[in-house]
C-alpha cells in the first residue's frame, strides 16, 4: 500500500452520492485526505482563488476547509450537479454565469496534473454510443448488428435484413430496451434519431467493472421475461455470480480503455448460450455498489487504491 503523503484526493459529486460514500469511506481507512465538494456548490458556497504560475496555483474555499491545489494528487468525478445560482438572476444572467463558471471552476481543475477517475473530457468522448460500438467493433468486442436513423423505411429494411426479432435502445439518457415489431415501425421514427440492433440470444448477462487494470466480471442471470429484455426493469428476480474474463476479451477491453482513455468503466456483455460474449455499450461513470453489495467483488477497494497511488503505472 502506498504510504499517505499529505496530498488530498479531490472527490466532486453530489453530496447525496452513497456511492462516492464508499470510496471515501475506503480513504479514510487508508488515512488519505479527502476534500468533497459538489460543482453545484460554486460560485455561492465554494469559493475558487487560482493564480497561474508553472500551473494554476491556489485554493478552494468551502467556508469550513480549505484545499491547496498543487497538494491534489487525483480527482475522483462521480456526478457533480449544475451550478446553483440565486432564483433572483434573469435568465440570460444565469445562463451567463453558468457558463463563466463551468469554464473557470472545472477548466482550472481539469488543469490539475493528476490522475482523474475519469477526466471529464474522457467521460464525454466515451458516452457517445456510436463511438463505443465503432470502437468495440475495432476490437473484436461483436456488437449487434446496428443502424441509427430517423428514415422508417431504412428500420424497416434493417429489421427484414436481420430476419431476426430487433430491438431498439436510447441513444443518450437511460431508458428500457424494447423489442420492436417492425410492423409499428411508423413515421415517428422521423422526430429523432432512433439505434435499432438485432436481438442476441443470451444465457445470461456479464457486468464488467474496469478499475485502471483490475477486471471485476459479474454474471447477471435474469429472472423474469421483462428482466430477460433488459435486467434494469426487474432487480428482483437477478441472481449474480462472480465470474473471469475470457483472455481475448480483457485483451480488447484493455485497447477499448485505452482508445477512450477511460481509467474507469461499466461495460455490459451479452454471453450468449454457445459462450461468446457480445459487447452492448459502456457507461464511462456507470453505477457499481449495487454489484458489490450483493457479489463483495471490491470494486470500491480498488477505486481507493488508485486514488491513493495517483497513477495507474505500477
Amino acid at each position: 500500500m502506498t504510504e499517505p503523503d499529505g496530498r488530498t484526493v479531490l472527490v466532486l459529486t453530489n453530496q447525496l452520492d452513497s456511492t462516492a460514500d464508499m470510496v471515501v469511506d475506503r480513504l479514510n481507512h487508508r488515512c488519505v485526505p479527502v476534500f468533497r465538494c459538489d460543482t453545484a456548490e460554486f460560485p455561492m458556497e465554494l469559493t475558487l482563488t487560482a493564480t497561474l504560475g508553472e500551473g494554476w496555483g491556489g485554493v478552494l474555499d468551502n467556508g469550513h476547509r480549505t484545499l491547496d491545489l498543487a497538494q491534489v494528487r487525483s480527482v475522483y468525478f462521480r456526478r457533480p450537479e449544475e451550478f446553483r445560482l440565486p432564483d433572483s438572476m434573469s435568465e440570460a444572467g444565469r445562463r451567463f454565469a453558468a457558463a463563466q463558471s463551468r469554464a473557470g471552476f472545472v477548466g482550472v481543475a481539469v488543469s490539475l496534473p493528476c490522475l482523474w477517475i475519469n477526466h471529464p473530457a474522457r467521460d464525454l468522448d466515451a458516452n457517445h454510443k456510436p463511438s463505443q460500438l465503432t470502437v468495440a467493433r475495432r476490437f473484436g468486442l461483436e456488437p449487434p448488428r446496428s443502424i441509427i436513423t430517423n428514415d422508417p423505411d431504412a428500420a424497416r429494411a434493417f429489421a427484414a435484413g436481420i430476419g431476426a426479432p430487433v430491438i431498439t435502445k436510447s441513444l443518450g439518457a437511460p431508458v428500457d430496451t424494447v423489442v420492436v415489431d417492425p410492423d409499428d415501425l411508423d413515421d415517428s421514427v422521423r422526430l429523432c434519431a432512433h439505434l435499432f440492433q438485432e436481438w442476441i440470444d443470451k444465457d445470461h448477462e456479464v457486468r464488467l467493472t474496469v478499475v485502471g487494470d483490475r477486471f471485476f466480471a459479474v454474471e447477471i442471470h435474469a429472472g423474469s421475461d421483462e428482466a430477460r429484455i433488459d435486467w434494469r426493469t426487474d432487480y428482483q428476480s437477478l441472481t449474480y455470480r462472480a465470474t473471469t474474463v475470457p483472455g481475448q476479451v480483457r485483451r480488447a477491453v484493455t485497447a477499448f480503455m485505452r482508445q477512450f482513455g477511460l481509467v474507469f468503466g461499466a461495460l455490459d456483455f451479452i454471453v450468449t448460450p454457445s459462450g461468446q460474449w457480445r459487447f452492448l455499450e459502456v457507461n464511462p461513470n456507470g453505477q457499481w455498489s449495487w454489484i458489490e453489495h450483493r457479489t463483495g467483488v471490491p470494486i470500491s477497494h480498488a477505486i481507493a487504491e488508485l486514488l491513493q497511488k495517483g497513477t495507474t503505472n505500477d
